[in-house]
Formats: structure tokens, C-alpha cells, sequence
């Protein structure tokens, strides 16, 4: 379904403040004309491993989860993005075809930019330059961090570090408890690199010590500290 009848470009660029303060009027000028803005449904697609980048994506409103295929069928979900956020663009720079895919949490609005266009701005314009250097460097040290937790904690502490990580990522509701995203166990489990029965039996666990509380899809934290020293401890 194409976003752009009900979302004009104007209102998208308006969201991008972080990186339109980076761009002269001409190279904003230049930037709306080629931006596309699609919707996206639950669980589509956005784009896949192996596949040749093309766009920079930026996550208008919604959740994405950027994931990789293991051995079995499996799924690692590497990252979560979410709204202002700009993904997709790391195998472009490095001339690379994608080596992750990613997907639509919920209904999101994506908008994306010619990559050829965001080289261009970036030779010409130095501060657009540094702007992607510190966010892939942002990156970088987030993956490394997730990478040894993923590794080298017990099941109990990467359940609990990927609790905290969707608290991090997407903040809660208004009762400062209730996760804002819903997550389906086999997500959970391929967040915290376990299988599903193994993230449905200790959510379930986790719930009966009363640290957290299950309704569907929905989690409550109800004991933080708690969660955060059993991640801490691993």
C-alpha cells in the first residue's frame, strides 16, 4: 500500500530533523524529489538477505526487526529499529548485498532515499558524512555489546537482557511497566538466540517469580531490578 495520498513528503522530511539540519535547501530539494514512502504490513518483508541495497530506509513510524537465517530455519533477530530511525544503508557504503533481512514488527511507514542520491550529498557535503560516521559507529559498538551477551550468558540472563533491550528500544505505557511493543514467543526466543519452547518455559518462569506479568503478547515488567541483575549476572 503506498503511503504517500495519505503522508506527504513535506511532513516526512519534517520528522527527519536530525538529518535535514545537515542538508542546504537545494540538497533538500533534491532529497524530496526522489524519497518514496511506502506502509508496511505486520510481518512483510521490507527487504532480504542477499538482496542489492538500494535505498536508505528510515523508519517513520512503526517497529522493524533486522534478523539473519540459521541453521535449522532458526532466526537471530540482531536489532530492532525504531521510529526516527535510519537502517539499511551499512551493505550499500560497503558495497555489499544485504547479509541480514528485515521485517515489519507492526505496521510501519518507511520512507527511502536512492542511495545513489545519499552518495552524492555525502561527497559534496562533509557534515552529512559525519552524520552516518556516527551513527555506524553507534551501531557498531550496540552489536558488539549484543553479541557477547548473546553468547556468553545462561538462557535466563539473555531472557532477561532481551526484556530490558525491548524496554530500551521501545519504551513503555503509561504505567511505566507494559512494554510498548507486542512480541509473539517465537520473536522472543529469536531475540534471545533460544528456542521457543525454551522462551515460552522461561517467561512462564519468570512470571511465576512474579518479575515480570504475561497477558498474550503483552509483558509487564513488574521487578527491573530484579531482571537486571539476573542479565548482569549472565
Amino acid at each position: 500500500m503506498n503511503y504517500e495520498l495519505r503522508i506527504k513528503k513535506e511532513d516526512v522530511l519534517a520528522k527527519l530533523c536530525d538529518l535535514t539540519d545537515a542538508l542546504t535547501p537545494m540538497e533538500l530539494e533534491q532529497v524530496l524529489n526522489k524519497m518514496q514512502v511506502r506502509q508496511y504490513r505486520k510481518n512483510e518483508p521490507i527487504y532480504r538477505e542477499g538482496d542489492i541495497p538500494s535505498h536508505m530506509l528510515c523508519l517513520i513510524s512503526g517497529k522493524v526487526k533486522i534478523y539473519k537465517e540459521g541453521v535449522g530455519g532458526r532466526t537471530q533477530i540482531v536489532r530492532v529499529a525504531d521510529a526516527v530511525e535510519y537502517f539499511g544503508y551499512r551493505a550499500a557504503f560497503s558495497d555489499e548485498n544485504y547479509v541480514t533481512a528485515a521485517a515489519a514488527f507492526e505496521p510501519s511507514v518507511i520512507a527511502s532515499i536512492p542511495i545513489g542520491v545519499v552518495r552524492q550529498l555525502i561527497m559534496r557535503n562533509p557534515q552529512l558524512g559525519w552524520f552516518f560516521i556516527k551513527r555506524l559507529a553507534v551501531a557498531l559498538g550496540k552489536s558488539d555489546a549484543r553479541t557477547v551477551n548473546l553468547t556468553q550468558k545462561h538462557i535466563r540472563g539473555r531472557l532477561a537482557e532481551s526484556i530490558l533491550f525491548l524496554k530500551e528500544s521501545y519504551g513503555t505505557e503509561e504505567d511505566g511497566k507494559t512494554l510498548c511493543i507486542r512480541v509473539s514467543r517465537e520473536d522472543m526466543a529469536n531475540l534471545s538466540n533460544m528456542t521457543t519452547s525454551n522462551a515460552i518455559r522461561h517467561l512462564n518462569a519468570f512470571a511465576q517469580e512474579q518479575l515480570i506479568d504475561l497477558d498474550g503478547r503483552k509483558i509487564r515488567i513488574l521487578d527491573e531490578e530484579a531482571l537486571q541483575k539476573i542479565s548482569h549476572m549472565g
